[in-house]
């Protein structure tokens, strides 16, 4: 199943597909109150019944949101891909190297990317798989992990690399306004039957830039979640974006860095794609 938010009459509403038929039914459709991530999961197994029955209308012609609206964490890996390791010249690490992304940062799947002059002049794309928790999941082993993933979606850990490179922690450079852009919706894990093997790519106004497979990862998504749950618990919405593989802007030689109207697609076998154009922002003061 696929479970989008979108647009409709200019108010927030969820909507669900399946694979016997195309287009989005709307949870009001199904007769199901849901508002958050949470009443979702909480009503799944109901919305997964009642979109088996349902004659309701499916619309294909829908305005995406971003399926998270403001996940409690969005915690990101560093260093990931071991080609992506390579490709920067750094070591191995021995353990995953976990920052936060906040969620001021979530952008839809189909919006702008700002960029902001004043702050950055070297903002890059990094296309990630992220891992949407859907069960509360604390001091868990790898082996039970996978039970509490809702599903997985597409994501752009979007970066300000002269930021980074000038401060000692990274969450700032990664957390701009709309630095994040996430979607196109989530795909239930039941749909996606190795995490490991999909195929992931970065396109920059068409030019393939990224193009490798989640089976690259040095850590792998059992263990990223069980590692987290040592520490915090994981609850229902959180996401975790799993790293990048190589091809980054920042590891091109020169350097080659996102500009004003650029369009960066980021796409993930089975999951889709989103697709986000740089604009610079007016700003008032």
């Amino acid at each position: 199943m696929r479970i989008a938010r979108i647009d409709d009459a200019d108010r927030a509403q969820f909507a669900f597909a399946d694979g016997r038929h195309s287009g989005w039914v709307t949870a009001g459709a199904l007769g199901v109150d849901v508002r958050t991530l949470d009443d979702v999961v909480d009503r799944l197994s109901v919305i997964r019944e009642r979109m088996s029955l349902t004659e309701a209308d499916r619309d294909d012609r829908v305005n995406l949101l971003a399926p998270v609206e403001r996940p409690g964490k969005i915690l990101a890996v560093g260093l990931n891909y071991l080609k992506h390791i390579e490709e920067v010249g750094k070591a191995k690490p021995t353990a995953p190297m976990i920052f936060a992304k906040y969620s001021s940062a979530i952008a839809g799947p189909y919006g702008v990317i700002e960029l902001n002059p004043d702050i950055t002049a070297e903002v890059d794309y990094e296309c990630e798989l992220a891992v949407v928790i859907g069960a509360p999941a604390r001091r868990i082993d790898p082996e039970r992990a996978l039970n509490h993933v809702l599903g997985y979606c597409v994501a752009n850990d979007v970066s300000a690399r002269d930021v980074q490179r000038s401060e000692p922690q990274i969450s700032r450079s990664k957390s701009l306004d709309t630095f994040c852009p996430i979607g196109p919706w989530i795909t239930t894990a039941d749909e996606v039957a190795d995490p490991h093997r999909l195929g992931i790519r970065t396109r920059v106004n068409g030019a393939i830039r990224q193009d490798s497979t989640t089976e690259d990862m040095l850590f792998d998504v059992p263990f990223l979640i069980a590692y987290l749950s040592q520490t915090m618990t994981l609850q229902p919405g959180d996401m975790i974006l799993t790293g990048t593989p190589p091809g980054v802007g920042s590891g091109m030689k020169p350097p080659s860095y996102l500009q004003e109207n650029d369009v960066v697609r980021c796409e993930i076998d089975t999951l889709g794609y989103i697709e986000n154009t740089l604009v610079t922002p007016v700003v008032t003061r």
